[in-house]
């Protein structure tokens, strides 16, 4: 949902908040085969991503990896870094490693500006990072919240496009121009002061204005590399309308170019994206999708 300094003024850098949801994951299984074999979806990157691992841990790639289901890559969704915790936290319960998620985190360089992906692995729920001090090694988690059952997240897909992502991140990231102190201050104000008390006390409009507030701030500062707030114009469009018809929490995930907003309850979910459809007939290249918040962290299965 958005970083909190990326000045860094205080000596920590980024900082952020996200959260996680039930409806898309990546699951994988793992067993013992005398050939290595990765099968299903996004099997490339998680052929590459086992090998590596098994390298770094020192064990045996006679296994077979079924990849059930995958967070669709470079959207915005954190899909690298669930498929590389998910492995490395399978291939630690195979062989009886004793590692933690942490430690397969820092081993696979995950967490090197958010610590979302690390955190909601973990723990599920709200998750808000303390961002990278000089001798972080991954971003910690400063605090951990349950959302509210009812409240449902609206996802936009553009199929048109990716977000930024590898060394074209990088690189975004240092031609930006210096992110103001005084409105990381803000920020982190209106986080600390507003949306942690308005999610434990159920009221998702307080929540939605700092959300919707950050994005809009970020998103301003991102806009030399992406193009603008949004990245997709399109995606821009309907979320334009979304907050016109109540929603909050307007924004767009990472580099986009997904975008999300909030709702109090599925039925209203329901109901806008039934209007965004007969709005927007033209915009052939979206998709929606209604998600809802997983308050807990990875589950591992021993068959």
């Amino acid at each position: 949902m958005g970083f909190i300094d990326l000045s860094g003024s205080l000596g920590r850098h980024f900082g952020s908040i996200g959260l996680a949801l039930n409806e898309i994951y990546t699951r994988l299984s793992l067993q013992y085969a005398e050939q290595f074999q990765v099968t299903g979806a996004s099997a490339d990157r998680a052929y590459k991503c086992t090998q590596e691992l098994c390298r770094q841990l020192g064990v045996s790639d006679q296994l077979s990896i079924s990849i059930d289901k995958a967070i669709p890559e470079h959207i915005g969704l954190g899909s690298g870094t669930q498929m590389t915790l998910a492995i490395g936290m399978a291939l630690n319960q195979y062989y009886q490693l004793g590692h933690s998620i942490r430690d397969i985190a820092c081993l696979t360089e995950r967490g090197m500006r958010s610590g979302i992906g690390i955190g909601v692995f973990e723990q599920g729920g709200l998750v808000v990072d303390g961002g990278r001090g000089e001798n972080s090694l991954t971003p910690p988690v400063i605090s951990q919240m349950f959302v509210p059952e009812d409240w449902r997240f609206i996802l936009v897909f553009d199929q048109r496009g990716q977000g930024l992502h590898g060394d074209q991140e990088i690189e975004a990231f240092e031609q930006l121009s210096p992110f103001s102190e005084q409105e990381a201050a803000r920020l982190c104000y209106l986080l600390v002061m507003k949306a942690l008390p308005a999610i434990a006390e159920n009221n998702i409009d307080e929540f939605g204005d700092v959300i919707s507030e950050l994005q809009q701030s970020v998103g301003e500062h991102f806009a030399p590399a992406q193009g603008g707030v949004f990245t997709s114009g399109a995606v821009a469009e309907v979320m334009s309308f979304f907050k016109k018809q109540g929603a909050v929490a307007i924004g767009q995930t990472s580099w986009g170019p997904t975008g999300f907003c909030a709702v109090a309850n599925e039925a209203t979910a329901h109901v806008l994206i039934e209007q965004v459809k007969q709005q927007f007939q033209h915009l052939q290249t979206l998709n929606y999708q209604i998600t809802s918040a997983r308050n807990c962290g990875s589950e591992i299965i021993c068959a």
